[in-house]
């Protein structure tokens, strides 16, 4: 199938040359003549590359309005600024906002050529990778064996022949929307729409037109998340940023099944099961008015909370497994060899959980795939030492200087052994060998420091 390209120039010489050149390149090619004429062609289809000159025939808009408009609507498409005086501050500020490149007059054709291919193999490589990425995110797991992980596996077992709401909460990059996904396969519309509102991510003014969707006066529509969504599952990403007077109309949504389009007059009807996330306690936002308690409660027929990964760290031995296998396929490498008995795995705090761990096993599996396994534990230590050391030396500090001599080395001795357990699935007699002690002193040990079974 040929590319479409848009070319956009009100001088006709111009626009008439390029045209050619591409014709001839056999794409199929579109032309506008004046920023309307643009505004038309855009809306009604947008090209897979866009040509666009920066000066055009309207003093207040101009090229660069046209490629944040394009941009708006999908920043994949790559667009080529073209001008013969425009300064480089403005060159600069069209890279900035997302163009792909920036082209002076007078071009050869051999430079648009090869330009306008170069851009469209770039964006075919990344669609590329976006799509294997999708498919392996997609068929990622919930992997675990701590009790909160089971606790949800089983949850979204007992959930597969329902159609309750649910709340997922957690902290940012634990998984939430990884829990969501699960439970949109194993329900009943697992052959119809899945669709992610990332509220966080919006605009204020723009809440309502992402989720019903806008008319316009030309005839053009264009879809919210919940027509997009109808018959399937809807997943609102971080609820809690939606604005409070839009919290009525979702409300209304939930009770009336239906709805109307921005300058819309007609009722939309839809049949939706609505997912929300929230890395933020919706309950406290209620009690302080800035969340309402009726679309919560509404919302919050089903909760799950997906927790911290410093908080089940035993899961960790098996999410790097995971992530190394996954990882690898993804950038055709070798698996890496990470120690995954690293003391630093443990300790370190996880702000960013789940997702913080993959980039790390990413980061490694690129830097590192064909490293000893020397090499990538000095590279672990240099991208988690820094900030796991003053994470550590801050807390032991606090706990030391405020506890007499006793309690301090007990905390000490308590932290060490959990760290070393854990490091061995919980292994008893592992434990006792590697620290150098019997295994019943050890375990006379753990039972004087309260330390219960660990897997």
């Amino acid at each position: 199938m040929h590319k479409d390209i848009l070319v956009i120039d009100d001088n006709p010489d111009i626009r008439f040359l390029i045209c050619n050149i591409l014709k001839e390149q056999h794409f199929n090619v579109r032309s506008a003549a004046n920023f309307d004429q643009a505004v038309l062609e855009i809306n009604k289809k947008l090209p897979d590359l866009a040509i666009i000159d920066i000066k055009l025939d309207k003093t207040d808009k101009d090229g660069i309005d046209l490629l944040k408009q394009i941009i708006s609507k999908n920043k994949s498409v790559p667009i080529i600024m073209i001008s013969g005086h425009a300064t480089v501050q403005i060159a600069v500020e069209a890279i900035r906002l997302g163009a792909y490149e920036f082209i002076e007059k007078p071009f050869s054709a051999e430079k648009i050529i090869n330009y306008v291919k170069r851009a469209l193999e770039n964006i075919s490589l990344k669609l590329e990778k976006d799509i294997i990425e999708n498919k392996l995110f997609h068929s990622f797991e919930l992997i675990g064996k701590s009790p909160s992980i089971l606790k949800i596996k089983k949850t979204i077992e007992k959930l597969a022949s329902s159609e309750s709401r649910i709340l997922i909460s957690g902290p940012t990059g634990s998984g939430k929307e990884l829990i969501a996904r699960k439970i949109y396969k194993n329900s009943g519309r697992s052959q119809e729409p899945f669709v992610i509102l990332n509220a966080a991510l919006l605009k204020e003014k723009t809440y309502e037109k992402e989720l019903f969707g806008e008319e316009f006066d030309d005839g053009n529509i264009s879809y919210g998340a919940l027509e997009r969504s109808n018959k399937g599952t809807l997943l609102i990403d971080e609820v809690s940023e939606i604005p409070f007077e839009t919290q009525a109309n979702v409300l209304r949504v939930l009770i009336d099944q239906k709805f109307k389009r921005l300058n819309g007059s007609k009722y939309i009807n839809v049949n939706i099961r609505l997912l929300s996330s929230t890395s933020k306690n919706l309950k406290e936002l209620v009690e302080a008015n800035k969340f309402r308690e009726d679309l919560y409660h509404r919302l919050n027929v089903v909760p799950i909370e997906s927790t911290p990964l410093a908080s089940r760290t035993e899961d960790i031995p098996l999410l790097i497994e995971y992530f190394k296998a996954k990882l690898s396929e993804i950038n055709g490498v070798q698996q890496p060899k990470i120690d995954i008995k690293n003391d630093n795995l443990y300790t370190y705090n996880w702000p960013g959980n789940v997702r913080e761990l993959r980039n790390l096993v990413e980061r490694v599996t690129i830097l590192a795939a064909n490293e000893s396994r020397e090499n990538i534990n000095k590279l672990l230590e240099d991208i988690l030492g820094s900030s796991l050391s003053a994470d550590n030396d801050r807390s032991l500090l606090e706990k030391s200087f405020s506890s007499p001599l006793k309690e301090a080395r007990e905390h000490f001795e308590k932290e060490y052994l959990i760290t070393q357990l854990k490091k061995n699935h919980g292994n008893i007699s592992k434990t006792a060998d590697f620290i150098g002690m019997e295994r019943s002193a050890l375990h006379r040990k753990l039972k004087s420091l309260g330390i219960k079974g660990i897997n």
